[in-house]
């Protein structure tokens, strides 16, 4: 029997273009690591163009965790490494050869190996990337111990993929993660749960179990981390959700790298949303072309709230699960925000705009315009509404806009990531970019080595 934390603040945003539960095949010979996509990663590359490589092939280490290694996920060419301004590395494009010969690290029982001989296997063949911290969301040191570990079992954000059809077949590998995991380290192991996780995951042995009930963001790993233990100054927390975890388990029971995932294509523009099995790092053209409406669209590898911006013929993100197709909203409306309109998203509860807030459960229209221009700051109390942690989010904002240190580590900078200030973003009437003055405070103090 589970525990149960019941998460009582939040906001659902239930969008049209739910990915049906179906699961298509894709058929696609360009990839990319993308290092942008990784915060506090400095890649210093291993290959160069024209180097042909295998699934495991070591591409890039982290220049400030130099143990810490990314693999190709496919056979082939380096075909490209992309460089943007003062030359830093954007992609590093690979042609797939199709044959997914791969490098094998060897198989062998967990109950075999010791803690060392887990953490540099790992480490050499790059799963250990698929392991992140908090505070600031970047992959941790090889040598540290965290104060307990979260496994992630399912996701609240709009549209986002049904985890028990990620890893449906996959539970002995993930077990096996689970093993690993909690022999690499003494640290509590805790799996959380919501009440549509399947049987796959939620039979999982050796590992705490939490249920957690309520509204977005709550399956946020930095909400839930705040009601099994806060993280203070100095402490640090892992996390890796249940389709990484499945990488993790393959490595031990097939001694390759697994690069291969299920994501959900969604979105109101995607004329057939569903799932498909692609490959880490996947150009994602194949799978738009003819599936989207003819408007102008927004491709985000992610969800709506925290998703990055890609090209049509871009690249999936690293962590991501989940591509969404949204409208682009480079249109100007008369009256802007006061315009009545029932099918606009609003938790505001005046004009015909009211209608969204009184009908929660109804999918509403969404795209990127955001009916305004900046201005200046409003205390409205809306934030604390959609807050469910605890912290005061308008002032924890300007603190790291004023880059007042002392005062961030007060309102709980160490507890909290950008995307738990998505919600705060949408309903923000002053239009602004939250998350990333979110993410500069965090820069900031990771920056500083607190």
């Amino acid at each position: 029997m589970s525990k149960v934390i019941r998460i009582p603040k939040g906001l659902d945003i239930h969008l049209f273009g739910e990915a049906q539960k179906e699961v298509k095949s894709s058929n696609e010979s360009l990839f990319a690591l993308k290092p942008l996509d990784i915060v506090g990663v400095t890649p210093k590359l291993l290959v160069k163009e024209g180097d042909k490589v295998q699934v495991g092939t070591p591409v890039f280490f982290v220049k400030q965790n130099p143990k810490v290694k990314f693999v190709s996920p496919v056979s082939g060419e380096i075909t490209e490494v992309k460089r943007g301004e003062k030359r830093v590395i954007q992609e590093i494009r690979i042609k797939s050869d199709g044959n997914n010969d791969a490098i094998d690290y060897g198989t062998q029982s967990i109950a075999e190996l010791s803690v060392e001989q887990i953490r540099e296997k790992m480490l050499e063949s790059g799963v250990w990337a698929l392991l992140r911290q908090r505070p600031y969301d970047t992959i941790p040191d090889a040598e540290a111990i965290p104060k307990y570990i979260i496994v992630k079992g399912f996701d609240s954000a709009p549209l986002s993929a049904d985890y028990n059809l990620l890893v449906k077949g996959e539970k002995a590998a993930m077990q096996v993660g689970i093993d690993a995991l909690k022999k690499l380290t003494s640290a509590p192991l805790y799996l959380s749960m919501n009440k549509h996780t399947g049987e796959e995951i939620s039979s999982l042995q050796n590992v705490e179990k939490i249920t957690f009930e309520g509204k977005h963001p709550y399956g946020n790993v930095s909400v839930q981390a705040e009601r099994i233990s806060p993280i203070n100054k100095g402490e640090r927390i892992w996390y890796v959700n249940v389709q990484d975890l499945v990488v993790i388990g393959r490595l031990f029971l097939d001694g390759k790298y697994y690069a291969k995932r299920i994501i959900a294509l969604t979105g109101e523009e995607v004329k057939s949303p569903c799932y498909y099995e692609v490959t880490r790092g996947q150009n994602i053209e194949s799978l738009v072309n003819n599936n989207v409406t003819d408007k102008h669209l927004r491709y985000i590898s992610g969800n709506v709230l925290t998703g990055t911006r890609i090209e049509k013929d871009g690249y999936l993100g690293y962590y991501d699960n989940q591509i969404t197709v949204i409208e682009e909203g480079d249109y100007k409306q008369g009256l802007g925000w006061m315009m009545p309109n029932i099918k606009r998203f609003s938790i505001s509860k005046t004009f015909l705009k009211g209608f969204t807030a009184f009908c929660s459960n109804r999918p509403v229209h969404i795209d990127s315009n955001l009916h305004g221009s900046q201005r200046a700051y409003i205390f409205t109390g809306d934030f604390e509404k959609v807050m469910p942690m605890d912290i005061y989010p308008m002032q924890l904002i300007k603190a790291c806009l004023a880059k007042d240190i002392d005062r961030m580590e007060e309102l709980g900078i160490y507890e909290i990531d950008a995307e738990d200030f998505a919600l705060c973003e949408v309903i923000d009437v002053s239009k602004t970019d939250i998350q990333q003055i979110i993410r500069n405070g965090l820069e900031l103090m990771r920056e500083q080595g607190l």
